[in-house]
C-alpha cells in the first residue's frame, strides 16, 4: 500500500492509494506502510515529547520494529490516542504525563518505564519548545527576548536534556545496546535571525552530545543527534510555507523536498538500532541538503565582465 499526504488542513492524514501529486503542495512524496518488523527488538524506548509530530512519528516507527515505547507529554487525550493507536497496530505503549519542563516529571516518566518494562534500553530526547518559537511568539532577537522568554526555552529546549540524561544513564549502562538520539536542528549550524534561544538550546545540544558520547563510552551507551532541516510537524509549519517570502526562501534551502516527521523517524530508527552500533558522537544531518548548500546564486552563470 502507498501512502501520500495531501493537503495542509489534514497534514497529519496519510490517505491510502493516491498517486496525484497534483494534491500535494511540495511534489512528490510517498513512501511505503510500514509493517511490523524486529530491528528494535527487545527494546525499551522513551521519547519525549510523543503526543505529535516527530515524537509521535518516532514512537510509532520504533513500536512497529519491536519496541516496547513509553510516550510522554502534557496532553493525555492525545498521549492515550498515540498508545492506543500502537496498541491497535500490534504494538507495545504505554503513555506517561510528563511536562518535560519540570525535572519530578522527567524523573516520574523515566521510573515509570523501567517499573513498566524491566528496564530502558533507548532515550529519545525529542521534546523542543516549539510552542514559543516563530512568528509572534517568546523568542526574539537577544535585543527583544525577555529573560523569562529565554530560561522558559532553555528548560524546554536544553535544560530538559539534562535531566533525561541524568536520570535515565544509570539504567541505560545496564542495558545492552543502549543508545540516545538527541533531535537537534540545521539552525543551530547557520547563522538565523530572530530566534536566538532556540539556536543557542540547540548548538548546545550538539555539543552535549559530542560531550556525552565520550562520558558514557565506558558504560556502553552511544550519543547521536539528527539534525533536521525543515520539517512539516503541524498545520503552522504549513501555513509558513504558504506564506510569500517565508515558504519559497525555505524550499530553496533544501536541495529536496521539506521534510516529513516519517524522515526524521526513519533516521532515528537507524541510531537506535544495533545497526548503528559503530555510530556515536554524530550530528547526522536529515535535513534535505540544507547544510550542503550555500545562500548564493550560480555565479558562473552571470552576465558580469570580469576583466
Amino acid at each position: 500500500m502507498r501512502c501520500k499526504l495531501q493537503t495542509p488542513s489534514l497534514w497529519h492524514q496519510l490517505v491510502a492509494a493516491s498517486t496525484d501529486d497534483e494534491t500535494w503542495p511540495l511534489g512528490s512524496v510517498r513512501w511505503q506502510d510500514h509493517r511490523m518488523g524486529q530491528r528494535l527488538a527487545d527494546k525499551v524506548a522513551l521519547v519525549t515529547g510523543s503526543t505529535r509530530g516527530i515524537g509521535r512519528a518516532i514512537a510509532t516507527r520504533f513500536a512497529r520494529e519491536g519496541a516496547a515505547v513509553v510516550v510522554t507529554g502534557r496532553t493525555e487525550t492525545t498521549g492515550h490516542a498515540v498508545q492506543e493507536e500502537i496498541r491497535a497496530a500490534g504494538g507495545e505503549a504505554t503513555y506517561v504525563r510528563a511536562d518535560i519542563g519540570r525535572e519530578a516529571d522527567v524523573e516520574h516518566a523515566i521510573a515509570a518505564a523501567v517499573q513498566r518494562y524491566g528496564g530502558l534500553t533507548t532515550l529519545v530526547n525529542n521534546a523542543a519548545p516549539t510552542d514559543l518559537v516563530g512568528p509572534g511568539r517568546g523568542d526574539r532577537s537577544l535585543a527583544d527576548i525577555t529573560d523569562d522568554a529565554w530560561d522558559a526555552i532553555m528548560t524546554v529546549g536544553l535544560k530538559q536534556l539534562v535531566w533525561c540524561t541524568r536520570h535515565a544513564a544509570a539504567h541505560l549502562a545496564a542495558a545492552d545496546g543502549a543508545s540516545i538520539v538527541n533531535i537537534s536542528s540545521a539552525a543551530a549550524m547557520r547563522g538565523v535571525p530572530g530566534i536566538d534561544a532556540y539556536t543557542a538550546a540547540k548548538g548546545a545540544m550538539n555539543a552535549l552530545t559530542r560531550s556525552l558520547a565520550v562520558e558514557l563510552a565506558g558504560d556502553g551507551v552511544r550519543v547521536n543527534a539528527i539534525v533536521c532541516g525543515m520539517v512539516l510537524t503541524s498545520e503552522g509549519a504549513f501555513k509558513m510555507m504558504d506564506h510569500p517570502v517565508i515558504g519559497p526562501a525555505t524550499r530553496a534551502l533544501h536541495l529536496t523536498r521539506l521534510g516529513l516527521p516519517d524522515d526524521i523517524a526513519n533516521v532515528a530508527l537507524f541510531l537506535a538500532s544495533d545497526e548503528a552500533a559503530f555510530v556515536t558522537g554524530v550530528n547526522l544531518p536529515a535535513d534535505g541538503g540544507a547544510l550542503a548548500k550555500m545562500a548564493v546564486p550560480d555565479i558562473s552563470a552571470a552576465d558580469l565582465q570580469l576583466d
